[in-house]
């Protein structure tokens, strides 16, 4: 594949741009997996292999990713949306080619796997893979996802069970019940769920007579959230996190 259209499959802008950043020598490739030191590249049409192929684009190395799998550490006060009407997107927290990435959809690069609401935080999946996210998002495979809940009210095994057995939200007649769910502390629950209805964290905990306080998502399927990963940053998943979460 030629070098412009690498840069251009993962989204450094249209081809002419990309090949604008190779002709002025802003472009840098790892000319093998043992290479410690990229090697300048002026030339947009020289071909190369993609697949593992490395590079380094305005000082900033890059793996070449035919998609693109990502974990964020979603911090509070963010919105899992493009166009946010109140607080700050998610999307500013990512680099503008992951941004950018090109897709045949009218939308352009990653997505959020699902959303969060903007005070909950925690691990979030980002994709440009649209099967992917059919598959994470539809009720049918069940991708258990846990959640640290911090709750008003002293908590006892009468609510835990409750939740276990299923309760009745506001508007849906189907009781919803936790696929596990146990009182941590005296003011923390662990739930997890195997569908995501809206809002149905606080709304199940509310059927109990309590209130969320807090809310974070701590794992997906049985990938977790690195404890070394601070809210706001990001990281590419590799194939052992991607079994970890169909896992």
């Amino acid at each position: 594949m030629q070098l412009q259209d690498i840069l251009y499959s993962q989204g450094f802008g249209t081809r002419r741009v990309c090949a604008g950043l190779i002709q002025q020598g802003l472009v840098q490739v790892y000319v093998s997996n043992e290479a410690l030191t990229p090697v300048p590249c002026t030339q947009s049409a020289t071909e190369f292999e993609a697949n593992g192929l490395r590079f380094r684009v305005q000082g900033v190395d890059w793996p070449y990713q035919e998609k693109a799998y990502l974990m964020l550490h979603k911090p509070a006060g963010t919105e899992c949306s493009q166009k946010p009407s109140t607080y700050p997107s998610i999307y500013t927290l990512l680099p503008s080619p992951l941004r950018l990435r090109p897709q045949k959809a009218a939308v352009q690069g990653v997505q959020a796997v699902g959303r969060l609401d903007q005070d909950t935080t925690g691990l979030l999946l980002l994709t440009d893979d649209g099967k992917f996210i059919h598959r994470m998002s539809s009720p049918r495979h069940h991708v258990p996802k846990v959640y640290e809940v911090t709750v008003k009210h002293p908590l006892d095994d009468r609510q835990v069970q409750k939740l276990l057995a299923g309760v009745v939200l506001d508007d849906d007649p189907q009781q919803v019940q936790a696929a596990a769910c146990e009182a941590v502390g005296e003011f923390h629950l662990r739930l997890t769920l195997t569908e995501g209805k809206y809002h149905q964290v606080k709304r199940m905990v509310a059927a109990v007579s309590n209130r969320v306080e807090g809310l974070h998502r701590s794992q997906i399927g049985g990938l977790q959230l690195p404890a070394d990963l601070a809210p706001g940053q990001w990281r590419w998943l590799n194939q052992a996190d991607l079994a970890l979460i169909s896992a």
